[in-house]
């Protein structure tokens, strides 16, 4: 990851609010987090930036995680025209009818002990990979899993912050 000032970042801490504002919704889809990052600007290097949504993201409230996961479709079923989903969940992409079916069926089982989606930073990891995090996790208690899904949503954002920065002008116009 980048930890200096990169032409991204100084496009983040100059854009009008409500531009950041919906680059952060891009990030996280948690008005609390965004409302925080947005307050801390300017940022002096990318890692400022990552740890004050680390720090954010800590202090989200069990509603604010909600709102945070509702942003994000399951594992297995990104959102059509969603190429951030289908880009972070591309372990996925060539998976057998099986493994689809399988995560399918655990998806439906979480969701319904849980009341949310099932999340995971799966960026870089394998489909089966994230099943059997699935597996494991679905037997979690609820107190469990809620400070999971906020450690897996922090990485989540900390790639999606870093996409954010190093981005050039031309690319986030394209």
């Amino acid at each position: 990851m980048t930890s200096g000032t990169t032409p991204g970042l100084t496009r983040f801490n100059t854009s009008a609010d409500s531009e950041a504002l919906a680059a952060l919704h891009e990030v996280c889809s948690s008005s609390a987090w965004a409302s925080e990052i947005l307050a801390r600007r300017p940022y002096t290097t990318a890692e400022a930036l990552f740890l004050a949504s680390d720090a954010a993201m800590a202090e989200l409230t069990a509603e604010d995680l909600a709102e945070a996961m509702a942003g994000h479709p399951p594992i297995g079923r990104p959102k059509a025209g969603d190429p951030t989903s289908s880009r972070e969940q591309s372990g996925m992409a060539g998976a057998s009818a099986e493994l689809k079916a399988e995560m399918l069926e655990l998806n439906l089982a979480y969701q319904d002990t849980f009341g949310h989606v099932f999340l995971i930073c799966a960026t870089g990891r394998t489909g089966e990979q994230m099943r059997d995090a699935l597996r494991r996790r679905i037997g979690n208690s609820p107190e469990e899993e809620r400070e999971i899904v906020r450690t897996e949503l922090g990485k989540i954002n900390r790639i999606r912050l870093t996409r954010l920065v190093e981005t050039s002008e031309e690319e986030s116009s394209a």
